[in-house]
């Protein structure tokens, strides 16, 4: 692992920081392969019985690196983005996240793909892509309603506009508001008991809450939204406005 991706293993609890140099955590391939990795191999490790995936005090992650996407959109590069956060949204066990700061494009759909969601006060949750000229690429469009609801989600997504922790806390993306010094020490607490009850109860739990909250054609609206995706990243609007944000 890199000096971004730092991983623990403590009393039977994985724990996965993602912390870059300026604590943004905005998403490269290659972080979002080490986080990836990080996760899988806690996921088959018999002594790891629950997963943490947190970010810094300043953000859990801001979301895409607009240099890479600049230098760097190819669609062998977007499969294996998809690949990687698929076996972070497929871990068998149970998956906290503990987000503090910002959560904005992949970051907030990365924290909707774990299980539970602890937040500080100052956590923030946002969907700018339409600003870009694109659609959020990694779930969002179809996880989210399962969350909050189409009007909350129409919202978000179309206007940008972002949640506080309060307003996600109420809508259901947040489980719990803890303030940022007990953060990770109450997502730990919460590890623990998880880790103390048998692990076959534990995961076959998750999986039956996911199956009852899941659309039937999950998979099918997640392959359409990756294609629209696809499409409008290749546009020539997207690749101006994600200049003019580098510039910014």
């Amino acid at each position: 692992m890199s000096q971004e991706v730092i991983t623990e293993i403590k009393n039977n609890i994985g724990i996965i920081t993602i912390s870059t140099a300026d604590g943004l955590n905005a998403i490269t391939r290659e972080l979002l392969a080490e986080i990836a990795n990080a996760a899988t191999s806690m996921d088959m490790n018999d002594g790891v019985k629950t997963i943490i995936l947190r970010g810094t005090d300043k953000a859990f992650s801001t979301g895409l690196d607009v240099n890479e996407f600049i230098a760097d959109i190819n669609p062998a590069m977007l499969e294996e983005m998809y690949e990687n956060f698929e076996k972070i949204a497929d871990i068998k066990k149970p998956l906290i996240a503990a987000v503090s700061g910002y959560a904005l494009g992949i970051g907030c759909e990365m924290a909707l793909a774990c299980d539970i969601i602890f937040a500080s006060e100052s956590a923030c949750f946002g969907h700018p892509d339409l600003s870009l000229g694109t659609v959020p690429g990694f779930g969002a469009t179809q996880r989210l309603p399962n969350a909050i609801g189409k009007a909350k989600t129409m919202e978000m997504i179309l206007t940008g506009r972002a949640m506080n922790a309060r307003e996600a806390e109420r809508c259901g993306i947040v489980s719990r508001i803890i303030p940022l010094r007990y953060l990770f020490d109450e997502a730990f607490n919460t590890a623990e008991r998880i880790a103390s009850l048998p692990d076959l109860a534990v995961n076959t739990s998750k999986e039956l809450i996911k199956t009852a909250v899941s659309n039937t054609n999950l998979e099918e609206g997640l392959e359409i939204e990756k294609q629209v995706y696809k499409s409008s990243i290749a546009s020539d609007e997207f690749r101006q406005n994600l200049a003019e944000m580098a510039k910014k």
